[in-house]
């Protein structure tokens, strides 16, 4: 045995050499084992971790030698109260039984006799004051020399202690890795349903597609311009599917729903302590989309001092976080989209002509849905089915007429508009047939939500005509006739006045004759 200094420390250096390039928990226990018995016989060998939370024990891998029954090495086991491990572990110091025989409440002293082990040695595992478990070594015959033994295994203790803790954090960060790449698996296969559910069947949508084939798989920037509600984001999501990049991260930039004080800290990050509230250093944007796609979607409202910034990150690739001068270099391929025509601005000074053509190497304008009629039936069938799944509710039947009146409407939300739509009548007539009636009773209302508030207090002629007489009845006291009456005033004749008083339904109130009006018939 190796007991003299010079030998004790090549024994240890080459154990450490034979440990240090293992990956996993069965290897790494292996090497061990090897590597220990050529210094000292032992019978059985076995490394324990002890859960604190759960007060239980499990084996870092499949004990080595003799296995005694009852002691199991497949599965966790709550901590046996008298066992030589509950020593080991309540005291934090190690354990030396010379003869098992004279320990006869030790909980598994009966099952190791059984087998022939007569005595062992265990040795706590502790890294950085944390109890990781016990290191076990038992013997049939007892070493010799065995005063000098544990001053060895202590020293050996402490390297495999370093060794499990290193094995222990690999195998935690590789079960992160493992569920982040789940999770983002999940989130591209929802994406890629997504993207399968995006319906055409036009010739402008079909030429359009031919387009974005051709430029998904390149890193030349994309300029996506469109109305509101036409898609860009979906068609954006598309090209970077396509790409690829389609295996890291598509991240979406709201330009227009960015703090002007925060833009530089969203996009490219900050470090710790670099303005009031930056209590930790952040990623920003970029690096988060670092292989994949950045998509800077309302590019148009971007303020002018960070276009700025914006203009060189793209052109050098390169940029520094906020409160840092280290530059950090990274690859990513931008797509921008804007409903905004970028040209007049450019005209104006309020957007970078040198950015505007940095951006729009490639520019894909998506039509409106009213000069793509031929996509709005196809897009009614695809989102009824989908929202009734979604909402798991029978799906709502169309008569001829409703279809008819769907694809007359010029839809000013465009896409988003209509799957509204569908969506409000999923919900309040599944499983009923919807005829042209309720269809424009829908579309109606959504019509008077989007009135503005100017539009809203422009008066019709009826409305205006019916105020008009009642001021002249307000100013007479009520009188219809003679020489101080309301229709003297309004220079008609008295009759007429009547008629038209009763047409538009103004009627007198009972209270000191004034005229009261109740809401104008439809």
């Amino acid at each position: 045995m190796p007991w003299k200094s010079g030998d004790k420390y090549r024994s240890l250096l080459r154990i450490n050499n034979a440990i240090i390039n293992q990956s996993t928990r069965d290897s790494l226990f292996k090497a061990m084992a090897v590597e220990i018995k050529k210094v000292f016989h032992y019978d059985r060998f076995s490394i324990q971790l002890y859960d604190m939370e759960n007060n239980s024990l499990s084996y870092f891998a499949t004990a080595e030698g003799v296995k005694p029954d009852g002691i199991s090495c497949e599965t966790s086991r709550p901590l046996p109260k008298g066992s030589v491990a509950n020593l080991v572990i309540e005291s934090r110091k190690p354990v030396i039984i010379k003869d098992l025989s004279k320990h006869p409440k030790l909980t598994t002293a009966e099952a190791m006799l059984k087998e022939g082990l007569k005595s062992t040695i265990a040795l706590p595992l502790i890294m950085r004051d944390e109890l990781l478990g016990s290191i076990h070594f038992s013997f049939k015959k007892f070493p010799p020399e065995i005063d000098k033994l544990p001053s060895f295994l202590e020293e050996l203790s402490m390297q495999i202690t370093i060794a499990i803790d290193n094995m222990l954090a690999y195998d935690k960060l590789e079960a992160m890795n493992k569920r982040l790449w789940k999770e983002k698996e999940y989130l591209f296969e929802r994406f890629d349903k997504q993207n399968r559910e995006f319906y055409y069947t036009s010739p402008a949508m079909t030429e359009l597609m031919k387009d974005v084939e051709l430029v998904a798989d390149t890193n030349t920037s994309v300029l996506i311009s469109g109305e509101t509600g036409t898609g860009k984001d979906h068609i954006a999501r598309h090209i970077h599917n396509l790409s690829s990049r389609r295996d890291h991260l598509f991240v979406k930039v709201n330009c227009a729903a960015l703090a002007p004080t925060l833009i530089e800290s969203e996009l490219f990050g900050h470090a710790k302590g670099s303005f009031t509230g930056a209590s930790a250093k952040r990623r920003g944007r970029f690096e988060t989309a670092d292989g994949g796609t950045v998509f800077l979607d309302e590019i148009g409202e971007l303020p002018l001092p960070s276009q700025s910034k914006l203009l060189q990150v793209l052109e050098e690739r390169a940029f520094e976080r906020v409160g840092e001068s280290m530059p950090i270099s990274l690859d990513f391929r931008t797509i921008a989209a804007t409903n905004q025509d970028l040209m007049p601005k450019v005209r104006k000074g309020t957007f970078r002509r040198d950015l505007y053509y940095r951006l729009n190497t490639v520019h894909i304008w998506i039509p409106p849905l009213r000069e793509r009629a031929e996509d709005i039936l196809l897009l009614v069938r695809s989102f009824t089915t989908r929202l009734a799944e979604k909402m798991q509710k029978p799906e709502v039947r169309y008569s001829s007429a409703a279809l008819e009146a769907l694809c007359r409407y010029p839809w000013p939300g465009n896409v988003r508009e209509l799957q509204n739509v569908i969506e409000r009548v999923t919900i309040l007539r599944g499983g009923h047939t919807i005829n042209e009636t309720d269809i424009e009773h829908i579309l109606h209302s959504f019509e008077s939500a989007e009135k503005t508030a100017e539009e809203r207090e422009f008066l019709t002629r009826y409305e205006m005509e019916r105020k008009h007489i009642e001021s002249a009845l307000a100013k007479c006291g009520g009188v219809i006739g003679g020489k101080y009456g309301a229709a003297r005033l309004l220079g008609i004749p008295r009759s007429t006045l009547q008629y038209r008083i009763k047409k538009l339904g103004i009627e007198q109130s009972s209270e000191r004759g004034l005229w009261a009006n109740p809401p104008l018939p439809p």
